[in-house]
Parts: structure tokens; C-alpha cells; sequence
């Protein structure tokens, strides 16, 4: 098939090379314009070292942009990781129309953190949608999707890179094949089981050392890597990554109060929170490199007892 690849970002490129490599024809690659100073955006790179047309546009609503892919005569457009709006006189220009990946079982989780926000709400289960696009975000009718298990200590990038990607990658192929071949369903959302979540971000990150341990540990590996959750540490803002949990299993287990150490090992350190202990393996300074938890502690010179943060400190920040 003769085809439109509209996207950015590993992901794009990903599903760039997938067709490529099963021998359709990629008529031209729409990619949002870089910001001034950023590095060369993964699909463009992978369009250009294939020869490829690469066009980008400030915005897919502009006649340019629909003029171009009109003149590419494609029988089908593939929206892989887009973060532009895509109106439906821009969609609807392809034979088959185009075709959307979003990474949640739709309804559930629209918006831009939809990976993010099943982990730290502590789902079991999320997985991938391909969809009609179409003017709401995320709203269209449903043609495919695939459910993957939320591990308990599974991270965004875990979740991502080892599932949702390269599953996501399959579905494109397997939706393309079953919309060109007219033997593809649409199915209506159901608005009534329909959620939206915003951005997950550094206001949505702070860790609150006095919430529950499960609650803790969800944010932090649900922000793991991106943002990164996040405690202040006197003036110094640490972003927190792996961390083990070590719930409390009788009364008297654990000695002390939220946002204290419990302990500093040779490469974690154990902070006290409510049903538990966390234990934290790597973290990041502010400005600085990823370093193991208990290096960066000794380097502050904190002894057992100390507390890392209060809750005064964390309402007025928050």
C-alpha cells in the first residue's frame, strides 16, 4: 500500500521502518518542526536516511499542509505519536482515510499521560488503542486494541518500551492491513465509561512522604522517567527512580515517623512512610547525574532519624 506516515519520535520511526520492511511505499513523512536548538527529531532522522520526503508543517490545519498530502495521492495516512491537531479535512484526504495510535484501552485514559496515570493510580491492566481520528482528542471509533498486564513494579519506561511500544508497532501493521482490506469494524466509544487525564508533571510529582506507602511507590514508578517524582531534600530537589517497597507486616515492624530515614545501606536508603518503609535505589540531584540513593545521603552527611521532608514543607510547596 501506498502510504502517509504522520508522527514524531522513536515511536514514528519505529513504525517508519516496520512498513518499510514489509515492502509498502512511504509517499511522504509529516513531522511537527523542532524547536529552536533541539536535536533533529528520530523520525525525521530515520525519513532523510532513507531518502524519503519529509514535510513539516507548523500546523496540519494550514492549506499547505492539506494540499501536500492530497498531491501524494496515498491510500492510507498513519498517525504515529502525534502531539499536532489534525483536523477531519486533513484525516479524511487518503483513500482509507488515516489511522491513530493511543496508548490506553479507549475510553479510558484520554490525554497526553495516558500511560503514566493507570501505573500510579495502581491499575493491573492498560494497553493500546488504533482509532479513526477525529476533532475530539482521542474520541474517534475504535478499530483495534490490545491489553497488556501493569506489572507491580513495573515503570512508564518499562511499561513502554518493553510492551506498549513494540505491541503498538504490530497493531499499526495489523490495522492498516484490515482497513485497507475493508475487513476492519469501527466501533463507537462509549462516553459513558470515558476519561481524561492531563499532563502528568512536575505540580502532579511531588512525592508526599506522609501518603500511603502503595500511593508512594505508584507515583514514583509511574514517573519513572519522565518527570521524575520528586522530594526537596533542604534546598536541593531530588528526583527519585528506583526504589523497592517493603510494606509493614505487624504493628511495631517499623519505628518512627513519615520522611524519616530508617536506614542508609551500601545502595539504598530506607525512608519511612505511612504502612512501610520505601526503599530508594537511584536518584538525581537537581542538575547532576543519576547516583545511587545511599551515595547521594552520605554525601549530605544525614544520619538515621533524620527527616527528608514534613508536611508543612509540603503543603506550602504545594
Amino acid at each position: 500500500m501506498r502510504l502517509a506516515i504522520i508522527g514524531q519520535q522513536a515511536f514514528g520511526a519505529s513504525v517508519l521502518d516496520a512498513f518499510l520492511k514489509r515492502g509498502d511505499e512511504i509517499a511522504g513523512v509529516f513531522c511537527a518542526p523542532e524547536k529552536e536548538g533541539a536535536r533533529p527529531d528520530p523520525l525525521k532522522v530515520a525519513a532523510q536516511e532513507r531518502g524519503l520526503q519529509i514535510f513539516q508543517f507548523p500546523s496540519l490545519k494550514s492549506t499547505p499542509a492539506r494540499d501536500v498530502l492530497r498531491g501524494l495521492d496515498v491510500d492510507l495516512g498513519v498517525m504515529a505519536y502525534v502531539l499536532q491537531f489534525a483536523p477531519q479535512d486533513f484525516v479524511t484526504i487518503p483513500r482509507f482515510g488515516m489511522i491513530q495510535y493511543h496508548p490506553s484501552l479507549l475510553p479510558n485514559y484520554r490525554g497526553p499521560s495516558s500511560i503514566n496515570w493507570p501505573i500510579i493510580k495502581g491499575d493491573s491492566k492498560t494497553g493500546l488503542t488504533i482509532f479513526r481520528p477525529n476533532d475530539g482528542l482521542d474520541e474517534g471509533p475504535v478499530i483495534l486494541q490490545k491489553t497488556v498486564a501493569i506489572g507491580p513494579d513495573d515503570t512508564l519506561g518499562s511499561l513502554y518500551f518493553n510492551q506498549l511500544f513494540p505491541l503498538g508497532v504490530e497493531a499499526m501493521l495489523e490495522a492498516a492491513d484490515l482497513v485497507v482490506a475493508g475487513r476492519h469494524q469501527e466501533i463507537v466509544q462509549d462516553e459513558t465509561q470515558a476519561s481524561y487525564e492531563g499532563w502528568c508533571r512536575d505540580k502532579e510529582a511531588r512525592i508526599n512522604w506522609h501518603a500511603h506507602i502503595d500511593h508512594t511507590y505508584n507515583l514514583i514508578r509511574g514517573c519513572d522517567p519522565s518527570p521524575g517524582a520528586w522530594t526537596m531534600i533542604g534546598d536541593t530537589k531530588l528526583r527519585i527512580y528506583e526504589t523497592r517497597k517493603h510494606p509493614v507486616r505487624r504493628f511495631g515492624d517499623v519505628a518512627g515517623k513519615p520522611g524519616e530515614i530508617a536506614s542508609i545501606g551500601e545502595k539504598g536508603v530506607e525512608i519511612i512512610v505511612q504502612g512501610g518503609k520505601l526503599e530508594l535505589l537511584k536518584v538525581r540531584p537537581e542538575g547532576g547525574a543519576k547516583m545511587s540513593a545511599a551515595e547521594f545521603f552520605k554525601s549530605l552527611g544525614v544520619t538515621v532519624g533524620s527527616a527528608i521532608a514534613d508536611r508543612k514543607t509540603f503543603s506550602e510547596a504545594a
